[in-house]
């Protein structure tokens, strides 16, 4: 991942590729293995440092996988990408099965053909009643044109 700073305009445009209000979040759990929820709760937090948020019910099966993660992906769907969107809105099984996907530097699954992806370490969490709000820092990120 690249730590060069970024081109702010183009980082915008990125953010603005949310057009169906859900992403995918994916992390590793403690075994390694890959992780993934739907949640439509993605917001910036911040440009400079680029910083975005999210939050996951504290009921989650994997909230454990994402409270302790260093490194997390945001991502954005398109709209057609429903049935990406229900698969891994759904519990208990293997949601990674027939997904298409690639891993980043940290194992991190990145989602094919998305609107936007952001690579993220965490950077805070917070307590937010019923859900954890989750702030990540943006390593890297790509988005369609």
């Amino acid at each position: 991942m690249s730590t060069a700073p970024f081109d702010v305009k183009d980082f915008r445009r990125a953010l603005g590729q949310f057009p169906t209000g859900v992403t995918v979040i994916t992390t590793l759990d403690q075994a390694g293995n890959p992780v993934g929820v739907t949640a439509s709760s993605f917001n910036t937090v911040s440009i400079e440092p680029a910083l975005v948020l999210w939050s996951i019910d504290k009921g989650a099966n994997s909230l454990s996988a994402f409270e302790n993660a260093k490194h997390f992906a945001v991502n954005v769907l398109g709209s057609d990408q429903v049935a990406t969107s229900n698969n891994f809105a759904s519990r208990g099984e293997d949601k990674f099965a027939n997904a298409d996907y690639r891993c980043n530097e940290y194992g991190i699954p990145l989602l094919a053909d998305c609107a936007a992806q952001f690579e993220c370490s965490t950077w805070a969490v917070y307590e937010g009643g019923d859900h954890l709000i989750l702030v990540g820092e943006v390593q890297a990120y790509q988005h369609q044109s």
